[in-house]
């Protein structure tokens, strides 16, 4: 069955123009290739050799594209519509459907055995199973999220992958952090993947074009600096903040950052990940962003075969 097109507004190509220049023409062909299927391991439950092996015995043809993340994993031939979701593996919580660019802000967060770690918008699990993993099931990793049917969601998926330091919460993210501070409960890291207007969804989601609307980018760069405010304030010192979106507006990612390097005792720190990114951008219409949110990673569809993301790595100060 074919997917049904969307065109997308005349406002967001001339942004996204301005944004990419001469790699525009890349940008929107590759809209309108279908995304990677991607997957990861759930070394909570099975290794990635042991699992790579049990799908090759179905047929899959199965590639691992970074050497140093074998949990990272590419189907590279042609499957049955909804396979991959029906797979036994997938029933037991040996592997999570999730694209690679969704994967990358656990990979910079980098969450320890032993720590104390909040995903602040967690549903629907995607980054807080990996972070589970990454912990190998210790210390404690706190997941919110504020709406009753993503939470639902969100049990669902650390249920089916074994998750076993998590403690989910029901709070809206502002409200959660007032009292985690008035409680004097600090995180060595958090994670702030925040709601955002999905621009870099296209590819899994072309619906994102119809409904996409310069208002609701301005409402939402607002909200986002109200969580990162509020989640900073529950860093310990020294702790790190990864904040990132699945958008490539400016105002919800450079101008995010940008406010929090100004109004709060943070500093951006140098992101290394396995694929191509460029360098976030510090200028934008008629706002100029502090030179250090250059430090942030923007990741586009046409650099390397993924969704589009944002993600910036904060360090708090003493």
């Amino acid at each position: 069955m074919s997917r049904r097109t969307y065109e997308p507004k005349p406002l967001f190509l001339e942004r996204m123009k301005e944004l990419l220049g001469e790699d525009f023409e890349s940008y929107m062909k590759i809209l309108k290739e279908q995304p990677v299927r991607s997957l990861r391991c759930n070394t909570i439950k099975i290794s990635p050799e042991k699992l790579r092996k049990r799908l090759e015995e179905k047929n899959w043809k199965i590639k691992t594209p970074f050497k140093d993340f074998p949990e990272i994993m590419i189907v590279e031939n042609e499957l049955l519509p909804g396979e991959l979701g029906r797979a036994l593996e997938h029933l037991l919580g040996y592997y999570y459907i999730q694209e690679i660019a969704s994967m990358l802000p656990v990979l910079v967060l980098n969450p320890k055995k032993g720590e104390r770690v909040l995903d602040l918008c967690a549903s629907p699990g995607s980054k807080t199973t990996q972070s589970a993993a990454r912990m190998e099931n210790s210390g404690l990793l706190i997941a919110n999220e504020v709406k009753i049917g993503r939470i639902k969601i969100l049990a669902s998926n650390t249920e089916r992958c074994g998750v076993m330091n998590m403690i989910m919460t029901r709070r809206d993210g502002i409200a959660l952090c007032r009292h985690f501070k008035e409680e004097n409960i600090l995180f060595d890291k958090i994670l702030l993947d925040a709601p955002c207007s999905g621009e870099g969804t296209i590819r899994s989601t072309p619906r994102t074009l119809e409904m996409w609307n310069l208002k609701t980018i301005e409402n939402i760069s607002k909200l986002q600096k109200s969580l990162i405010s509020s989640a900073i304030s529950i860093l310990k010192p020294k702790g790190e903040l990864i904040y990132s979106t699945c958008t490539h507006a400016p105002e919800e990612n450079e101008e995010v950052i940008d406010f929090a390097l100004k109004n709060f005792d943070v500093k951006t720190e140098k992101i290394n990940l396995p694929i191509k990114t460029r360098e976030g951008i510090t200028k934008w219409k008629d706002n100029k962003y502090s030179k250090d949110v250059k430090l942030s990673c923007r990741i586009y569809p046409q650099d390397a075969n993924t969704e589009g993301f944002f993600i910036a790595k904060l360090r708090k100060g003493k």
